[in-house]
């Protein structure tokens, strides 16, 4: 292997492994699919071993592939934090940002914040993937994620962007048919309408309690959560500003108001990695400027 071509192919075999295919690889680079299948078939060659599994349905790493792969990545981090540090004076963004993050909280504020920032840098691209799921930011190729709640990957670095106050609420209707709950552990003989945890954590006194509730209606959607609390189907458990002017507009009430005074926590994770490129790391610390004086 000379030194001339010992660098061939490497960008694109970064690419497979990162997007899962030689066409989304050719997407991500904007060159051909035969391009990138010549240059992954080269750099094989000449090391002598396979890097990747090809069948019909998919593309993966050989346990060598995914070695090789480790170190060219940090290989590859090392010259673009070079290339990057020779622009970082003029802050001139360029590339795709990628992004994964889900719930009405990043619809409402962390998309709006985002468009800000990229109006600020028009060579700048953001592909924002609206996931539930917790994905695998480095197999997937992401800058970083909005996750909530606790963050407990090793793996991530987890900075904090808000808490969020949690509330409980009702419809007068629910409350007239069955009840105010004047306590916690009252759930139990009401109908919860259940996002994505059915322990609800409230505090008495500055002891902390933990509530299991069940109910009739469960969806990961605010709006749908709320839609149902309004048609009186139950209580639904969410941070302060999910219920907008639910509550000023008499449309809901606010129950168990002296028991919940937990929060949940907004955080912003990235890899745990020396390499952070520039696009990710002004975008990261836009968010957390924008959103330092948040109150719930």
């Amino acid at each position: 292997m000379t030194k001339t071509n010992s660098f061939n192919g490497i960008a694109e075999f970064i690419a497979v492994a990162q997007s899962g295919g030689f066409s989304a690889a050719g997407r991500l680079l904007g060159v051909s699919t035969s391009h990138i299948s010549r240059q992954v078939s080269g750099l094989e060659a000449r090391l002598g071993t396979v890097l990747l599994l090809r069948t019909t349905r998919q593309v993966r790493l050989t346990d060598v592939g995914h070695d090789y792969y480790l170190k060219c990545q940090t290989l590859m981090n090392g010259l673009n934090e070079a290339n990057e540090a020779l622009k970082e004076d003029q802050v001139s963004l360029e590339g795709t940002l990628r992004v994964s993050a889900a719930g009405e909280f990043v619809e409402q504020y962390i998309t709006p914040a985002l468009i800000e920032f990229a109006s600020l840098h028009p060579g700048l691209n953001i592909d924002i993937n609206f996931n539930s799921t917790l994905v695998n930011l480095v197999e997937q190729g992401i800058d970083f994620a909005i996750r909530y709640g606790q963050v407990n990957d090793e793996g991530l670095i987890a900075r904090k962007l808000i808490n969020r106050r949690l509330v409980a609420g009702a419809s007068q209707a629910y409350i007239n048919h069955f009840g105010l709950p004047e306590h916690p552990e009252d759930l139990s003989h009401h109908s919860c309408l259940i996002a994505n945890n059915a322990r609800w954590q409230f505090s008495d006194q500055g002891k902390p309690i933990e509530i299991k509730v069940s109910g009739r209606w469960r969806s990961n959607n605010v709006k749908a959560l709320l839609q149902a609390t309004e048609s009186g189907l139950g209580i639904c458990y969410l941070p302060q500003s999910s219920f907008g002017h639910l509550f000023e507009q008499n449309k809901l009430v606010e129950v168990l108001t002296p028991y919940t005074n937990q929060t949940l926590c907004t955080w912003i994770v990235y890899p745990n990695q020396r390499y952070l490129s520039a696009r990710a790391r002004l975008t990261i610390q836009y968010l957390l400027d924008s959103f330092k004086d948040w109150r719930d």
